[in-house]
């Protein structure tokens, strides 16, 4: 086996925004032929470059290590040893024509690329993974996103390891070879980068079916799977169908060829890539049935689903100019599939699922060491900004475009951009510059949101003249590296006003804002700015931020009165759990610095029994509102984080609810219960989450074990049981882990659900947790070369297990950098992405702090660390 780090050469070099230089070449089309074999591959590319005016003759060339160079040829001549120089990463050619076919051959080591980028061999097939950077690692090109061109391949491999042969674009001809080989062509109309290129080959199952688009074209559907999956593809066709017809009516975008083609692989190093005609997806968005996958499962599988078929049109007809406009594509696009879920599910409740992404992984990147701007200014390793900044946060700035601009002026932009830059290489400003034209709105300030790293700190305070009431904002933004001074921020702030009978008030406005829909979007342009509402009721009490219409964290003058009321009654839903969970966040804060055990006010309990008591909401969005700020949520409000006593404060408050409220929940429980079995109905899957909410109280009844243990036996569907399993794996009942057991031998032959079994205990706020889950490391069904089965044990416990992680004693910090160590030698692209949570050690006391510390040292300590960790933990020790 090829060790990974020690193959790669020198420490590469930092790559600059503002050093960028367009290609001084252009390809008008590539012909790749790959010949597979069991032990290697051999790739031919013939491509037809030209140079642009007033290039130079050097013709400079990507690879990498991984790769043995066969034969390079211009117009059919063998190029000179003396005419190009060869590095691990780089070919030149010393002279070439303004015009001429370059042919390399190359041959590549698939089961040996443990990587899982280029082309590589897992689960008995061969797949390719291009994004960023993986091109380079098949043969030299220019490996970039602004060289696009036109790509025809043939694929020859095995006819019986391999029946399936598939490339991007619309099948061409295909055939018998002869000696048990066979070859299939792929030709693809649209050009596009390398890093959409996409192969695979290997002996797969496949479920059919078609969609006609809007012009009556008629598409072929095809997903692939291994066949003993093929059960579990009928929901992500039919999410697939789904976000074909939303981007027709959103949007105005059909589907641009015959045939689109999904493959699900176990070993992929993202959730899926949106390869032009042939997406590769992680078998976790993609394989669903009621007994293996959650409600939230499925969510995923269809929002996966969907962002991926949206890149069609955002990311491949348009693409990014350089990997620094990355958000241009993802940002775009997370946008696209969180409205596309919206639509599908429940907006209210798929809005606070987003943002609790945020606030748990975007806000603490923001915060730390690794704060980046969405359009960063330089990197190492590209793979290193594959982040919450660039994709989440990306998404919240397309959002308030959206807002300031409206929807139907977004529309028009979304027309402009895709008219102005069909089949090229665009950038941030060029999306903006089209919102700018189509709306006649000036953007010019609202840019420094791609340029600005940090999270925004909006105070709003009120004040009142008469009957008018006058509302000043405040904004401000801490520094983060590389970025002392931040500018005012351009910001939608989306606010209401609630009168004293629970009714919407519209009021006069004077400042920067306008009515829509009951709100009011204000402008907040200066680091002060005063909006007065002239005369409001007395008793009117201001809903601010509604629907977090912007990316800030948010400090009020709001009383805990004034709180309980907006909680029962905004008609905004995000406000509505905001202000619940502001109550919640209060009380819990000043428990956890006072380290107090008194009982928890009258107030707080009059919130929780009324949101146990409301039959007109959502039953998803009372699950949200019965559920208590989560721990990490918890942690952010602190200055210095306190793990334990967070816990404890928090396990504290829901036994009290518990208690005082245990009559109402167990009614609540039992009424919910599923009449007719299972479904996967809307109004099904909200019953199950707020049941399953309920349960959480349930288990700290002096019944809790009983009714527990129960569920699990009795549920009929993965939500359910994993809702039961939690809270056992949690606990210290008797049945832990005979349960536990039971469930593993279960589902021992299912991947997936064994992921559930690690990350469930990953997950427990039991105290020997730590040794249990590096006694896990060492169980039959754990591998390191499975990105899934890293993200389910080591990141499910690095970042989402907070009170465990920070151990006193410094061991979840001493085995995360251990489990570092051990992925970098397999795949420095999912090793970097454990590397965050050591990062934040500005936020933990002694001695945690030193030990955070000493294990970012231990793993800089190593030798032949790949690039991609090195250059996180440099920044983390900054």
């Amino acid at each position: 086996m090829v060790d990974v780090r020690s193959a790669a050469s020198a420490p590469k070099q930092e790559i600059r925004l503002e050093d960028y230089e367009a290609p001084a070449f252009t390809i008008e089309s590539i012909n790749l032929i790959f010949r597979l074999h069991d032990d290697y591959a051999e790739v031919e590319a013939r491509s037809l470059f030209r140079m642009k005016k007033g290039a130079g003759s050097e013709l400079r060339l990507d690879g990498g290590p991984y790769m043995d160079l066969l034969a390079l040829e211009i117009d059919g001549s063998p190029v000179p040893d003396d005419q190009f120089v060869k590095s691990a990463e780089v070919l030149q050619l010393r002279s070439v024509p303004e015009k001429f076919e370059l042919g390399v051959v190359t041959r590549l080591r698939p089961r040996e690329n443990t990587r899982l980028e280029g082309l590589y061999f897992s689960g008995g097939n061969f797949c390719t993974q291009c994004e960023a950077e993986g091109f380079r690692h098949i043969t030299y090109f220019p490996d970039r996103p602004d060289v696009l061109t036109r790509y025809h391949v043939r694929i020859e491999a095995d006819t019986k390891s391999c029946p399936v042969l598939l490339s991007n674009g619309n099948p061409g001809q295909k055939g018998d070879l002869g000696d048990g080989r066979h070859f299939a062509e792929w030709n693809d109309p649209h050009p596009k980068p390398s890093y959409l290129f996409a192969l695979v080959a290997g002996n797969l199952a496949c479920q059919n079916d078609s969609y006609t688009t809007a012009s009556g074209r008629q598409v072929d559907l095809n997903i692939y799977v291994s066949e003993q999956d093929l059960d579990k593809c009928d929901y992500a066709m039919q999410s697939l169908k789904r976000s074909m017809a939303w981007d027709e009516e959103v949007f105005g975008l059909e589907y641009d060829l015959d045939v689109y083609n999904i493959v699900a692989v176990s070993d992929f190093n993202m959730g899926a890539m949106e390869n032009k005609g042939l997406n590769i997806f992680n078998t976790k968005y993609v394989l669903a049935s009621p007994e293996t996958a959650t409600d939230a499962d499925f969510d995923h599988v269809e929002g996966v689903i969907g962002h991926e078929y949206f890149h069609n049109w955002t990311g491949n007809r348009v693409t990014c100019r350089d990997w620094f406009q990355l958000s241009l594509k993802e940002g775009l696009t997370v946008f696209r599939d969180q409205e596309f879920s919206s639509d599908m599910t429940s907006r209210a409740v798929k809005r606070l699922d987003d943002v609790r992404v945020l606030r748990m992984l975007q806000f603490p990147e923001d915060a730390g060491p690794l704060a980046h701007p969405v359009r960063p200014e330089k990197y190492i390793e590209i793979n290193n900004f594959y982040t919450t900044t660039v994709y989440n946060k990306g998404a919240e700035v397309i959002r308030m475009m959206h807002s300031i601009i409206g929807p139907e002026a977004f529309r028009k932009g979304m027309d402009l951009y895709f008219e102005r830059h069909d089949g090229q290489a665009a950038t941030c400003e060029d999306f903006a510059a089209a919102m700018e034209d189509a709306s006649g709105a000036d953007l010019k300030q609202f840019r420094l949101w791609y340029s600005q790293a940090g999270t925004p700190k909006v105070t709003a305070r009120r004040s009142h003249e008469g009957r008018d009431l006058i509302i000043t904002l405040e904004q401000s933004c801490a520094p983060s590296p590389g970025q002392g001074v931040k500018l005012p921020y351009h910001m939608p702030i989306r606010l209401g006003l609630v009168g004293p009978n629970g009714g919407e008030v519209t009021a006069d406005l004077e400042g920067d804002g306008k009515w829509e829909d009951g709100s009011c979007i204000v402008n907040l342009r200066e680091t002060h700015q005063s909006f007065r509402f002239k005369n409001v009721p007395e008793g009117t009490v201001p809903s601010i931020l509604r629907g977090f219409s912007a990316p800030v964290v948010l400090d009020h003058d709001l009383s805990d009165d004034e709180l309980a009321f907006l909680a029962v009654q905004d008609s905004d839903p995000f406000v509505r759990w905001e202000s619940t969970q502001d109550l919640y966040s209060r009380y819990l804060v000043k428990q956890v610095s006072e380290d107090g055990e008194g009982h928890p006010p009258e107030l707080l309990l009059q919130v929780f029994t009324g949101h146990l008591a409301d039959k007109a909401t959502d039953p998803a969005l009372v699950a949200e509102l019965l559920t208590l700020p989560g721990e990490i949520a918890l942690g952010q409000k602190m200055e210095s984080l306190a793990p334990e006593r967070i816990h404890t404060a928090r396990e504290t408050l829901a036994k009290a609810f518990a208690d005082a409220s245990s009559e109402n929940i167990i009614d609540l429980y039992q009424s919910l219960k599923a009449a007719q079995g299972y479904s996967h109905e809307q109004g099904a899957k909200a019953n199950r989450r707020l049941r399953n909410v309920l349960l959480n109280y349930i288990a700290l009844m002096p019944d809790g074990e009983e009714t527990t243990q129960r569920r699990y036996a009795e549920a009929d569907n993965m939500t359910d049981c994993m809702a039961a399993l939690s809270l056992i794996s949690h606990s210290n009942f008797d049945c832990r882990d005979k349960v536990l057991q039971e469930f593993y031998d279960k589902w021992r032959q299912n991947d997936l659900v064994i992921d559930k079994w690690f990350a469930v205990q990953a997950q427990s706020k039991r105290s020997d947790t730590v040794s249990k889950v590096r006694e896990l490391t060492q169980h039959e069904a754990f591998t390191f070369k499975n990105p899934n089965r890293l993200r389910s044990l080591i990141s499910t416990f690095s970042m989402l297990n907070q009170v465990r992680f920070h151990e006193k004693n410094g061991e979840g910090y001493r085995f995360l950098a251990e489990m570092i160590v051990r992925v970098d030698e397999l795949n420095p692209q999912t090793a970097a992405r454990l590397v965050a949570p050591l990062g934040r050690w500005g936020r933990v006391d002694e001695p945690r702090k030193g030990f955070m510390k000493d294990a970012l040292m231990s793993v800089l300590k190593v030798s032949n660390l790949s690039d991609d960790v090195r250059e996180l933990v440099e920044k983390s020790l900054a």
